[in-house]
């Protein structure tokens, strides 16, 4: 028999807050945390503007050490790791270190750390020919992203399934799902799931820049990240992290966890089409939609929420729409959907943990994150994206979707316990 999972803890990091009630404050009032970028001064660049995280280690309880050794995307995931693990009340000291896993997902791993080495090595990219001998002792850190979750594994003592889920913009949503499967085929018994991306750095943002995905409206940062919006011309890149602790239904009901929801599905698909280009109809997310939807055996009328992907580029927002279309049917019409990127920015692999935590919490409060900053829809998105302010609502199920480069497309239903079958 498969077991079902569920998620018994949670922590967050990510823009305007500092953990996971802050988190939900800023989407369930509808503020934006989007501002011009402050690490680097961004004059050079054509989107000067991101969604930062304002981290403090110390007050995180990292030392030195840590700090030299992670880099900060490291430092987030650990951050939150330790947020979810005091919120689960589990005590993994007490449990088999061979039945603990860890899937985290990253799409730039630790780019912030390998750039500035970089800089370091080559004199500020002066000099042709690097002096090794300035090269830091955890190069080896940057340069392996499975330093990532190796980090986490060494903080809860996980000795089971270690992994790093690396697949673009859906790597949050991915290596959550990685987790699940993890426990339903037997594989562990407790999975630390999540993701971290802090890619708010110049070689990112050049990147980005070139081929002019990102917005150019840095006059109005707060106002910048408009996802359905007829005005939009791209997202806002920024960085966060998230972390789940995920167990059997059957161990948190055998503790008396509190759980916060069940993971009733999750399906991934690809497009085989173009690294970056989408075809208009939505017909690959569609697919890992109806595939998530079959796995939670639910029809797409109990679908209550809809957390989008909502980057805020053409291109995505329509494809988007289309698969809501193809999937949902009539009900597509009817049930309300929304992007939290509207108010914290794409933290590219990390958005779609984030998303999951946006998920979940808006089970718990039976309330719809906004789509900030839409004011004029874009006539080819034609559903009901919940602008502006937040709206009440009992909320059971949600489905929660991804799109990333490379032609990712990823899917997951989230629910209430008590409305399980």
């Amino acid at each position: 028999m498969t077991r079902r999972v569920v998620i018994t803890g949670m922590g967050v990091r990510a823009p305007g807050g500092t953990g996971t009630k802050e988190f939900w404050s800023l989407l369930s009032e509808g503020r934006t945390a989007t501002r011009r970028i402050s690490f680097f001064d961004p004059a050079p660049f054509r989107s000067r503007i991101a969604g930062e995280v304002d981290f403090d280690p110390q007050l995180e309880g990292l030392g030195a050490r840590e700090l030299r050794r992670m880099d900060r995307a490291t430092q987030f995931a650990v951050a939150c790791t330790r947020e979810a693990v005091a919120d689960s009340g589990l005590d993994f000291a007490s449990l088999d270190p061979h039945r603990i896993g860890v899937s985290l997902g990253s799409a730039v791993a630790a780019a912030t750390s390998l750039e500035r080495e970089y800089l370091v090595l080559s004199g500020a990219g002066r000099d042709w020919q690097v002096n090794h001998d300035y090269l830091s002792p955890h190069m080896f850190d940057y340069f392996s992203p499975g330093a990532m979750p190796a980090e986490i594994a060494w903080e809860v003592g996980a000795e089971g399934p270690v992994t790093l889920v690396s697949d673009g913009c859906t790597s949050g949503l991915d290596s959550v799902g990685y987790g699940v499967q993890l426990i339903r085929e037997g594989s562990a018994d407790v999975v630390l799931a999540g993701a971290a991306d802090t890619p708010v750095s110049p070689i990112v943002v050049a990147c980005f820049d070139a081929i002019k995905a990102t917005t150019p409206r840095n006059d109005d940062p707060e106002h910048a990240s408009r996802p359905f919006d007829d005005s939009r011309n791209g997202f806002v890149l920024a960085e966060g992290s998230a972390m789940f602790v995920l167990e059997s239904l059957e161990s948190a009901l055998a503790r008396g966890a509190h759980i916060h929801a069940e993971v009733g599905g999750y399906a991934t698909r690809c497009n085989a089409y173009h690294m970056t280009g989408l075809k208009k109809d939505g017909r690959e997310m569609a697919e890992a939609i109806r595939l998530a939807l079959d796995e939670a055996r639910l029809d797409p009328t109990g679908v209550h929420y809809v957390n989008a992907h909502g980057s805020g580029t053409k291109q995505n927002d329509r494809h988007e729409t289309a698969a809501f279309k193809r999937s949902l049917g009539a009900h597509a019409y009817e049930v309300p959907v929304s992007s939290i990127k509207s108010m914290i920015g794409h933290s590219l692999g990390a958005i779609g943990a984030i998303e999951i935590a946006a998920s979940v919490l808006a089970i718990e409060h039976n309330v719809v994150p906004p789509t900030a900053n839409l004011h004029t829809p874009d006539p080819e998105c034609d559903l009901d994206y919940v602008p502006l302010t937040a709206r009440e609502l009992r909320v059971d199920n949600v489905l929660t979707v991804g799109s990333g480069f490379g032609g990712f497309q990823s899917a997951m239903v989230l629910r209430r316990l008590e409305s399980a079958a």
